[in-house]
């Protein structure tokens, strides 16, 4: 499974992905897990020894639905797309802090990323599997868990849309400096990547770049079971 993964992940045309999740704040890959590799990632769901804490959105208004944050070791799939992603990502994401006027710069590797989470306190994984049931949704959110927030991260879908469930279609938002916010709905097919903002991306103006704040969700199942890899690749306090 991790072989061909990581053959999806060199045959991607990187540049072009990067010109879109900055022109817009999301980009959708081709599928990077076959639907095989999808259906074994989601019955990880049934092996709770995987799994180091669980949150019912309903208890704390976030929505209906759980989410589940995997433990170290992560299971290799998980890892490998995490490992995978990143070195990829990280020119990005510094280019990204750059436009902005900020210093900071990101390590080239994840172990890099992981380190200077520790020393800020953060040492938890946050990947993550999510399910919704009809009726579920998840309310508009950032992922941020410390001092130290990676500026992109991956959502992969797990379940087949039209089969598996109707509805809960992937959605971005974004606040523009004294503007009405904009919403994008990302169709996604099952093995599919989203690629998106975690909290900002730069957008040019005529006076240079300024800082857009982004948040995602999911809208209203109408049926069935939807499940989703949630690859984010700061660590948790």
């Amino acid at each position: 499974m991790t072989a061909d993964l990581d053959a999806r992940l060199a045959a991607l045309d990187w540049a072009a992905l990067e010109r879109v999740v900055t022109d817009v704040g999301h980009a959708v890959t081709p599928p990077l897990l076959a639907a095989d590799a999808c259906r074994e990632a989601a019955r990880l769901w049934d092996e709770p020894d995987r799994f180091r804490s669980r949150v019912d959105m309903a208890r704390y208004r976030f929505g209906e639905g759980e989410y589940r944050y995997f433990a170290d070791p992560l299971p290799p799939v998980v890892a490998r797309l995490r490992e995978a992603l990143y070195p990829r990502l990280a020119p990005i994401a510094s280019r990204w802090t750059a436009a902005l006027g900020g210093r900071e710069r990101f390590p080239p590797t994840l172990a890099g990323l992981r380190a200077l989470c520790a020393r800020h306190g953060q040492r938890r994984p946050t990947p993550l599997l999510l399910r919704y049931e009809t009726g579920g949704y998840n309310c508009l959110h950032q992922d941020l868990y410390g001092a130290v927030a990676f500026p992109l991260q991956a959502t992969v879908l797990l379940s087949e849309p039209g089969a598996d469930f109707t509805g809960g279609e992937f959605l971005l938002v974004e606040q523009r400096p004294r503007a009405q916010s904009r919403g994008d709905v990302v169709p996604l097919r099952q093995g599919e990547a989203v690629i998106f903002a975690t909290r900002h991306r730069p957008a040019q103006g005529a006076r240079g770049a300024y800082r857009v704040t982004m948040r995602h969700g999911v809208s209203r199942l109408r049926s069935g079971t939807r499940m989703t890899l949630g690859i984010i690749f700061h660590d948790a306090e």
